[in-house]
């Protein structure tokens, strides 16, 4: 393998662009991987392993092996690229243009590149392809959002904790100590004061949200999304399978966590499985078993059972309504424990003040045992379930709520509780539990687009404040997912205004210091609040 270091790359505004290129000895011509990021190839060395989350180039020197060039790009204003960070600005998506266009160029290029990596490096492939250089080939879009703004800043249009720590901890320190120690970088333009600067959905946000202009994409497309990401990426390599205008493929997969995901990324298997047929395909010009591949494939979650459709979300799910009743159900201890049934319920609203005196870590009491995450919360819980119940697609919690604040955060938890022993239960031990998937609504941002569907459908684009004791009706759309519950467990919606790094890690919400008050779900005749899931027939 050859290697070139820090060579740079004048790109239209002259700024100078640094890239690392890695080929196969010879003069080629060889088709191109491109990845690009803020994360510095200067730390290529390091290994890819959860404890350098931002290491998600894949296997590097396998791919030269494989007879592909691969060029790693600092993006601008980050390792030894000129010019500021700035953050998927338009300056950022047009370097990527024209670094493509100058790989092109080069004696050892055949003039076929395709864009690879996860994450951030897969946010960069949403804009390689919209940008449409003449030169891209494809795109393998491995777990990587298109919506910063609902995804990373103000999910359901409430603030996110995981901007803050990922420039801070996951660019400005990588930035500044890199593993080699070649060309140390601050970055000292505050990306997150940005962000606190722009709470609604803006011109700000919308100059860097690729969902905006997905159908520009017409070449290849594979997208690979992640069950275990759907607090972050799962829903934009789905939107961008479903919004991309040439030929496409989307897998879903149903690894175990986000640390498995980077590391599934790092594995030559993974790649010899899933990607490798896709270059063959669109940058090599040969047949391989991507052809072969279905439209959709998707894991579904507690089986392992991989299916296949022919879109997303797959054909012939049967809406199902559970409604929320006040209880109780004896098998869980919250704050209120409530139920989930197959009928409404004839009367009642549940009432929680806040903040809760028993919050420790967010809205997490902590007791002897341990942080306890459904003591502190809402619970409504089904009897038993009867038989295994499989959903694939879209679910919806709709609730009448009211406040005595001029506003109110639903933070959302579709969980499968586990049957528990009546001597467990008596002794005060809280049954186990799977987080399904989940969803967030601040009641201010209620404006909506009804021609776009689930997240999206909201505009987050101005405050409505609400008047306090007033019943409205809310939709919150929970997260894409496949799963399937097993008979003898039940399913448990929870619902709080906030939520907590216990069960939702670096994905948690901030809670403002203003945010002292009251709220109530109504669930009586009249105000049939109820969950809504995409059950796919019995098998």
């Amino acid at each position: 393998m050859i290697e070139e270091k820090d060579v740079q790359v004048a790109v239209r505004d002259g700024i100078k662009i640094g890239v690392r290129i890695y080929r196969p000895a010879g003069a080629g011509p060889f088709p191109t991987l491109f990845a690009a990021s803020p994360y510095r190839y200067d730390n290529n060395e390091l290994p890819a392993t959860p404890v350098f989350l931002w290491r998600e180039t894949g296997p590097i020197e396998w791919y030269t092996e494989q007879g592909y060039a691969y060029v790693h790009m600092d993006v601008r204003g980050t390792g030894f690229s000129e010019g500021e960070y700035r953050f998927l600005d338009k300056k950022e998506q047009t370097d990527l243009y024209d670094v493509i266009e100058w790989i092109a160029a080069q004696s050892w290029s055949n003039g076929k590149i395709g864009g690879i990596g996860e994450s951030y490096y897969c946010m960069s492939q949403w804009f390689m392809g919209i940008q449409a250089p003449p030169h891209l080939s494809c795109l393998g879009a491995y777990d990587g959002l298109n919506d910063p703004y609902r995804f990373m800043g103000y999910p359901g249009g409430i603030e996110g904790n995981f901007l803050s720590y990922w420039f801070n901890s996951s660019v400005r320190v990588p930035n500044l100590y890199p593993t080699n120690g070649d060309h140390p970088r601050s970055l000292p333009h505050d990306v997150f004061h940005d962000v606190q600067m722009h709470p609604l959905y803006d011109d700000w946000w919308k100059e860097r949200a690729a969902a905006e202009q997905l159908d520009k994409i017409k070449v290849p497309l594979f997208s690979i999304g992640v069950w275990a990401k759907l607090d972050l990426h799962c829903a934009g390599n789905i939107l961008g399978y479903q919004k991309a205008s040439g030929p496409k493929k989307l897998f879903i997969s149903g690894t175990a966590n986000p640390f498995t995901a980077q590391r599934d990324f790092s594995l030559v298997e993974f790649h010899q499985k899933y990607l490798l047929p896709f270059y063959d395909r669109y940058l090599k010009g040969i047949a391989s078993s991507h052809d072969s591949r279905p439209n959709v494939e998707y894991t579904v979650r507690n089986t392992g059972a991989v299916k296949a459709a022919e879109s997303w979300p797959p054909p012939g799910s049967k809406a199902t309504t559970f409604y929320l009743a006040p209880g109780p159900t004896e098998s869980v201890t919250s704050l209120n424990d409530g139920a989930l049934g197959p009928s409404p319920a004839g009367t009642g609203k549940t009432t929680y003040s806040y903040p809760h005196p028993s919050w420790v870590l967010g809205v997490v009491a902590v007791g002897p045992q341990g942080p306890d995450p459904a003591r502190g919360v809402l619970t409504f819980t089904t009897t038993p379930l009867a038989a295994d119940m499989e959903i694939a697609g879209d679910a919806t919690l709709i609730v009448y709520a009211s406040s005595t604040r001029p506003d109110m955060d639903f933070c959302v938890k579709l969980s499968e509780q586990f049957a528990q022993s009546p001597e467990q239960r008596n002794a005060g031990a809280q049954p186990g539990y799977f987080i399904v998937t989940k969803g967030w609504l601040r009641a201010s941002h209620s404006d909506r687009d009804t021609t776009r569907k689930t997240e999206w459908s909201y505009t987050h684009t101005r405050e409505n404040p609400i008047v306090p004791g007033h019943i409205y009706k809310f939709e919150i759309p929970l997260q894409p997912i496949a799963y399937r519950f097993k008979a003898g467990n039940r399913i448990r919606v929870e619902i709080a205004n906030g939520d907590s790094p216990v069960t939702d890690a670096l994905f948690s919400h901030i809670y403002r210091p203003d945010k002292m008050g009251a709220d109530t779900i109504h669930h009586d005749a009249d105000h049939q609040s109820q969950l809504v899931l995409p059950v796919m027939p019995a098998e």
